[in-house]
């Protein structure tokens, strides 16, 4: 279903055709061109620039304590480094107590529970505690939750769900070790659990959660979601018969994803991203099986092979263009959609 006319963005072709149509006047045509390509308001660009800077502050902050300990490890004693990291968690935390539901509140938030974990590494070396590395993601995770929770900062949530996929998948790999085909199963876990993060965001997001409604997080949920799963289906989509059933499952929740794209697409009335993101997933099993084929019907690989394949890329390319542009007209969607 398109979108009203009256939601869809004045774009140059559009207000051309209007203007062609007699709907608008040489003279309106001529303002609607220069309201369209304008420039944001001041407000938007220092709101732009102080955002983007406070976020490559903390970055720097926190690489600038990250180094120093690795600088002066051998020169510190154990108590000056817990004790300078301490305080640094202690005084972000009053910052972001003191700051509020504001942009600066929620990055020394954000600042406070990085350094969370860099007190837990920090520990873990001065006193040789001999944990796992998983212990130590799952830990930090555990500690930083209730300020997850309280934050309502989109960046947080994504640093938690990080930590975790990253101490699932320690776990996996120290502890359960449980057979040959091990690392598509945790694909197919990682991919699970991060595609009921992204679902999740979207119920609470077609809710009107204020604080969710930024299409940027569920773009960054969505390809954590397809990206171990795809690369654990390959091998199935190359050779089905030597498959492991750990790509099939991660097949059939590729296909779920697809399916998920496509529907949020519509619903949405116009979300490009997903869609190019279906495309390349479709693309890259639909290569991966043309590969297996060239490799098991052709002797001379070399030859054809390497002949037909790239013709078959291009016609996969040119294809999804075609219906990329093609579901954009039909939604009145754009390219920043």
């Amino acid at each position: 279903m398109p979108k009203p006319l009256l939601e869809l963005d004045a774009t140059p072709e559009r207000l051309r055709a209007l203007a062609d149509a007699g709907v608008l006047t040489p003279a309106a045509l001529e303002r609607a061109m220069h309201v369209s390509f304008a420039s944001p308001p001041r407000t938007d660009w220092r709101r732009f620039l102080s955002t983007t800077l406070m976020g490559l502050g903390v970055l720097l902050v926190l690489s600038g304590v990250i180094y120093f300990f690795a600088y002066n490890w051998a020169d510190m004693h154990r108590f000056a480094k817990l004790g300078l990291i301490a305080a640094a968690i202690v005084g972000a935390a009053l910052s972001a107590w003191k700051q509020g539901e504001t942009l600066g509140g929620r990055m020394s938030l954000l600042a406070a529970s990085v350094l969370v974990g860099a007190l837990l590494a920090v520990y873990g070396q001065a006193y040789q505690t001999g944990a796992d590395p998983y212990e130590l993601f799952i830990g930090w995770t555990v500690l930083i939750v209730p300020w997850v929770a309280v934050s309502r900062f989109t960046p947080l949530w994504l640093l938690a769900l990080v930590l975790v996929n990253t101490g699932i998948g320690l776990y996996w790999e120290q502890v359960l070790n449980t057979g040959w085909d091990k690392n598509y199963w945790l694909a197919v876990v990682l991919g699970g659990g991060n595609g009921f993060a992204w679902a999740t965001y979207e119920h609470f997001a077609n809710l009107r959660v204020p604080w969710l409604q930024a299409r940027w997080a569920p773009r960054v949920l969505a390809v954590m979601t397809v990206a171990p799963l795809l690369a654990a289906s390959v091998p199935f989509a190359a050779s089905p018969s030597s498959a492991p059933s750990g790509a099939s499952a991660a097949l059939l929740l590729v296909l779920a994803s697809l399916a998920a794209e496509y529907a949020l697409h519509r619903h949405l009335k116009g979300e490009l991203f997903m869609l190019t993101l279906g495309a390349l997933s479709v693309m890259t099993l639909l290569t991966s099986g043309a590969v297996g084929v060239v490799f098991d019907s052709f002797s001379s690989v070399d030859e054809v092979g390497l002949f037909l394949l790239p013709l078959f890329v291009i016609a996969q390319l040119a294809l999804a263009v075609w219906w990329l542009r093609h579901e954009a007209r039909v939604t009145g969607a754009t390219e920043e959609s």
